[in-house]
């Protein structure tokens, strides 16, 4: 990819390049960045749309799952047309249309440790635990940024973890690996869909501040209540005994 960017480009972007605190340099870092979203629901929809609007140079998208009608109530990047096609494959042709300027990698299938290698950043926007602490555990070995959210009924969580500066605190030392999954989820109790787009806002905005070199809050919950209309930011501590991150590591 070119380091100058062109009037399309200029154009395109001149909201970022407006901002002291982003500018030409920060659009080229975000153009050269590398990142995973797993999950294309109700999260990883509006992660992949925001971030290929802002020019990440290099999305990979994961996802095994096939467009279902009971998806479209909140997984905003699919039509009622798309219904049996691959997640993944909508989602690549949404987002070439809506920014041609990046590259677009699609893969239909389960995470796995070698899609998470080489990445900068890693968005989970799965619904099962076991994915995330696959994520979790990849990214703190091999350095990479991890950013966590999920969503219920009114509520959603997001937490982040900034791995190529901290060697502590990691997802294991908040929901141990070997706890069970939960036993309610999106499709046996329901989710509003415009609180999944405040939680994948909240994710892309994060990956974008990481990107940038503006991030603080390494391992921060921070839960949204989407009925009464209130964050609240939850400090974490590190476990000497996490199974990741702690001397039995």
């Amino acid at each position: 990819m070119s380091t100058e960017l062109s009037h399309d480009q200029f154009m395109r972007y001149s909201r970022h390049l407006l901002m002291d605190d982003i500018g030409e340099a920060g659009q080229q870092k975000l153009s050269q960045a590398r990142v995973l979203i797993v999950g294309l629901g109700g999260l990883g929809c509006p992660v992949a749309l925001y971030l290929a609007a802002a020019g990440v140079g290099q999305l990979s998208l994961c996802d095994p799952d096939h467009v279902e009608l009971s998806n479209l109530q909140r997984q905003i990047l699919y039509t009622d047309t798309d219904c049996g096609e691959h997640k993944v494959k909508c989602a690549e042709r949404e987002l070439s249309a809506l920014n041609p300027h990046i590259s677009i990698s699609s893969y239909s299938s389960e995470i796995s440790e070698e899609l998470i290698d080489n990445q900068d950043i890693v968005v989970d926007c799965t619904d099962n635990l076991a994915a995330r602490q696959l994520i979790n555990s990849r990214c703190h070995n091999n350095k990479i940024g991890f950013v966590s959210a999920s969503a219920l009924g009114w509520e959603g969580q997001l937490m982040a973890f900034d791995f190529p500066a901290h060697s502590t605190l990691c997802l294991n030392c908040i929901i141990d690996k070997n706890s069970p999954e939960p036993m309610q989820n999106c499709s046996n109790s329901g989710v509003v869909g415009p609180v999944l787009g405040a939680m994948g806002s909240l994710q892309a905005t994060t990956v974008i501040r990481m990107l940038l070199g503006y991030f603080q809050q390494h391992g921060e919950m921070q839960r949204y209540d989407g009925k009464a209309g209130r964050w609240l930011a939850l400090a974490a501590k590190a476990k000497s005994d996490c199974l990741v991150c702690g001397e039995a590591g």
